[in-house]
């Protein structure tokens, strides 16, 4: 952070904004950045990581200012580096990123494919890493892994790195799901925090620094206007889909509300249809009788309607499904792994047969479906207790609180 205080005291370029851009609830880190702290970037070959989701407060993508600015700014675009889905967001989550050459001969390398961490030689020219890629807030998502593992490599090289921040879109106080177990720890889930975990990627990334003593030599640019409370919604940002199966800002709220549970191949989660992690269906359940089981768990800030549908692809492809449409009544209270634990909970003591040859039929994935929840303790109640609704609405809490005190000390001062 001294070189952010630096750059406080040195003259910077007057950039005009349109006027809506004044007006803006919220500027970003990339807003920040060009406006107030380019002279971090004065004389630095650069490599940065980055896609389609990175825009200003005006819609300009990060990755065209960067090109454009490096004359006026006085620095070089050495490289590109593209996440899962790549550069632009098209691939799915099964398919690897292949290194291109961008237009303009700067040569875009993957981190999503055979090399998930930046290399040597790709590092060879570089010494200034930026990140801006906007992440949805839950631990599994493997943009903010992506970043942890660039962090590491820089830091071996000696490499400085900016994260420009930007919004959780669950916002700041959502905190629920268990804790990452050190044995669990993977690519879908590198640090311990708890799956909705409440930090901007600009914090998570302080906290990874700290915690696991990487030794990064670490610049967060901080957003403007930005509160905790705040939905997406609320920024006055545009959303870009942050991959295939998240179209709206509001859609990161259901992803870690069913995507777990789509680890277990049981039941259909709106996955090959048109509400993706919005719904849960088979053939088999009853829809009337689940969603009145459901809505009895009094769960906050959620209802459920009984749903029938018949998905395009995916689990029961072109099957009649039946099931239920989750309904976030209030994102300030609603918990989505709780919910997703009673989810799982029920969906084992009204249909147990169907419950027990999709836990067989997908033993393969046990070890996913661990790594994705962060530990083991999940899939042994679930394998082996017949009642665990309950048991598995409670699971974590310890490990939450512990960590809503570790986590203090990176939180950004003026987002509260």
């Amino acid at each position: 952070m001294f070189l952010l205080f630096l750059c406080l005291l040195i003259p910077f370029a007057t950039i005009e904004l349109p006027l809506n851009a004044v007006q803006a609830k919220v500027r970003v880190g990339i807003d920040v950045l060009f406006t107030q702290n380019s002279c971090l970037l004065k004389g630095k070959k650069i490599g940065l990581i980055t896609n389609h989701t990175a825009i200003d407060s005006e819609g300009n993508s990060t990755l065209e200012l960067f090109k454009k600015n490096g004359k006026a700014y006085g620095y070089f675009l050495d490289a590109i580096f593209a996440p899962e889905h790549g550069l632009f967001g098209v691939q799915h989550a099964d398919k690897a990123v292949i290194d291109m050459i961008d237009p303009t001969g700067i040569p875009i390398y993957s981190l999503h494919g055979e090399t998930r961490r930046p290399t040597s030689s790709m590092l060879r020219n570089i010494n200034l890493l930026v990140f801006d890629i906007q992440d949805v807030g839950s631990r599994s998502y493997t943009y903010c892994s992506t970043l942890f593992y660039a962090m590491e490599e820089a830091a071996k090289a000696r490499i400085p790195v900016i994260v420009l921040d930007r919004p959780n879109p669950m916002g700041g106080l959502m905190i629920d799901g268990p804790v990452l177990e050190e044995r669990w720890r993977s690519f879908v889930g590198y640090i311990n925090v708890p799956y909705c975990h409440g930090l901007t990627i600009g914090e998570l990334a302080r906290y990874f620094n700290e915690e696991y003593r990487v030794g990064c030599q670490l610049t967060v640019i901080p957003m403007q206007g930005w509160k905790r409370s705040m939905t997406f919604d609320e920024t006055g940002l545009t959303w870009i889909p942050t991959s295939p199966y998240i179209p709206d800002a509001k859609t990161a709220y259901y992803y870690p509300t069913t995507g777990i549970l789509g680890e277990l191949q049981l039941v259909n989660i709106g996955i090959g249809y048109s509400l993706p992690f919005k719904t849960v269906g088979a053939p088999w359940i009853n829809a009337t009788q689940f969603a009145d089981q459901l809505n009895a768990q009094k769960l906050p800030g959620v209802r459920f309607h009984p749903f029938h549908y018949s998905p395009f692809y995916g689990r029961f492809a072109k099957k009649e499904c039946h099931g239920v449409l989750i309904a976030i009544t209030d994102p300030q209270t609603y918990l989505p792994v709780t919910t997703q634990y009673v989810l799982i909970g029920l969906l084992k003591s009204l249909y147990p047969s169907q419950f027990q040859e999709a836990l067989l039929s997908s033993a393969s994935r046990e070890e996913m479906f661990n790594k994705v929840n962060g530990t083991s303790a999940v899939y042994e109640m679930i394998k082996n207790e017949p009642y665990v609704a309950w048991k598995l609405r409670a699971f974590g809490e310890t490990g939450r609180q512990d960590y809503l005190r570790r986590r203090q000390p990176y939180l950004t001062p003026s987002y509260q």
